[in-house]
């Protein structure tokens, strides 16, 4: 703050004489940035009504449900915090607005906090042990009716095209809580680790992964840019300044696949750290964060994961899921299925399925890593296994059918990298802004990319990745279908 200012003692408030920069005592206290309805009442939180049974308060909030009953109205109300139901008698003034309210009508309520008597309380819902008796009700705006009931079941196509208004079902209100709470874990636990968060480019002058399809842009000078298929290259780099680093990148994948699994667009958990040992100091970090998600979902998505009618994962004693080569994995499955895959490159979705369920069955654990894909399979800087010739030290860790993460140990030698990138018909003179990073100097390093919206399908227990997106891109659709014939079909 600049400038000269006039300090009020007996109210720890700052005046400069010229803008306003207010300090007050209170600033951090309960409710202090919630606004006033317009007779002046202070907005009272519905999760705090418990606080104030036998007295009047005035609520902020959206109809959820109304009900018209003759010289009564019921009504459900929510907020941001939790859900009452509320009732108007007795007072015809108040009845009259409430005739003309609906669903999703943005109001202001003023009404007395009531206990239920004991055969009224529902103990199944938010809030059902109480009701407010409504003295008064201010349409904030008003709502259309709604084309349909909100509580009907729906396509996917259905609910995309009326995100805007499905968002607000509960259902879809509790996917995008668990999201937000697995973000927010995310974070918290790789920051207590050591770990730095830094904004990747979405902007790129070419492709991390050396061959994915990429969505062109025309740039200036006659150039074109592409939008980013991973913040690889970028985390690699920032190894050599802060060692440990983790980013929430947007990622682009121009591929036309139509399937439950693919985006074209979403969301990754990045992260990278230096001074590993191999692949599996990255992986112990993940089995680490893993359990710490599970545990914060546990504490602080509850109620989302209660609507949604999911179990939190198994998760096994130990310091690293239950692993095993892809080798070894495609052995097993011959084993147990009789179907022979043995030398196959990668897995196939319903390898992942199967896979899973024997995680679940025989290790007591819903997640699983495979390692060691075959060099021909994994991009130019993942490192090879000096060990195991033809295969490289990286990972997918399985997570209920699907693969949700893939990381390993990355090649740090600059001249093997450079050998690397030839190997994939690629010129190294291309990257060379990259290498800079090794060229210089760079400590032995691995991380992982995790797709968020596969990660909260998962543990919200939806088949199609996009009922986790928010709004989701694929090869049909940017908010709405691309066109009126689409072939919205999509295999698994």
């Amino acid at each position: 703050m600049q400038g000269r200012f006039y300090f009020v003692s007996a109210y720890k408030i700052w005046i400069p004489l010229k803008g306003l920069y207010i300090y007050h005592k209170n600033m951090t206290d309960k409710n202090n940035f919630e606004s006033s309805p317009s007779n002046g009442t202070r907005r009272t939180l519905i999760k705090d009504l418990h606080e104030h049974v036998g007295k009047e308060v005035t609520i902020n909030g959206v109809v959820n449900v109304a009900r018209q009953q003759g010289k009564m109205a019921f009504f459900d109300f929510r907020d941001r915090t939790s859900i009452i139901q509320g009732v108007v008698f007795g007072k015809p003034e108040v009845l009259e607005v409430a005739k003309g309210i609906g669903a999703e009508y943005s109001v202001s309520v003023s009404g007395i906090v009531n206990q239920r008597p004991e055969k009224m309380v529902n103990v199944d819902v938010q809030n059902g042990d109480i009701e407010l008796e409504i003295t008064g009700i201010e349409v904030l705006n008003a709502s259309e009716a709604l084309p349909f009931d909100m509580e009907d079941d729906f396509s996917i196509e259905t609910v995309l095209d009326n995100r805007p208004l499905t968002l607000r079902r509960p259902h879809d209100r509790a996917i995008f809580k668990v999201q937000a709470e697995i973000v927010r874990a995310y974070g918290e636990f790789l920051r207590a680790e050591g770990f730095t968060e830094f904004q990747a480019p979405k902007l790129v002058g070419g492709d991390a992964e050396g061959g994915a399809e990429v969505f062109k842009v025309e740039y200036f000078k006659d150039r074109t840019a592409y939008l980013a298929t991973s913040p690889q290259l970028y985390k690699e780099v920032m190894v050599g300044v802060y060692e440990r680093v983790f980013s929430f990148a947007t990622a682009f994948r121009a591929e036309k696949s139509a399937t439950s699994r693919h985006l074209s667009e979403y969301t990754s958990l990045d992260m990278e750290m230096g001074f590993i040992k191999d692949h599996t100091d990255v992986m112990r970090v993940e089995t680490a964060l893993m359990k710490h998600i599970v545990q914060h979902l546990q504490e602080h998505a509850a109620d989302a994961l209660a609507t949604l009618k999911v179990e939190l994962p198994a998760i096994p004693e130990g310091d690293i899921f239950p692993c095993m080569k892809l080798s070894e994995a495609l052995e097993l499955i011959k084993e147990k299925t009789g179907e022979d895959k043995t030398g196959a490159p990668d897995l196939e979705p319903e390898d992942e399925r199967w896979l899973c369920e024997y995680a679940k069955e025989e290790l007591d654990s819903d997640f699983i890593f495979i390692t060691h894909y075959p060099v021909s399979k994994r991009p130019f800087y993942t490192y090879e296994d000096e060990n195991d010739p033809g295969f490289t030290k990286s990972f997918d860790l399985l997570f209920r059918g699907v693969e949700i993460t893939t990381g390993g140990q990355r090649v740090h030698d600059i001249n093997v990298m450079k050998e690397k990138i030839k190997a994939k018909g690629l010129d190294p003179e291309s990257f060379s802004f990259y290498l800079q990073a090794f060229k210089y100097g760079i400590p032995p390093h691995g991380g992982w990319g995790m797709g968020l919206e596969r990660l909260t399908a998962k543990f919200c227990g939806v088949k199609n990745v996009k009922e986790a997106t928010l709004f989701p891109r694929d090869i049909n659709r940017i908010d709405t279908l691309l066109s009126a014939d689409a072939d919205t079909s999509e295999t698994e």
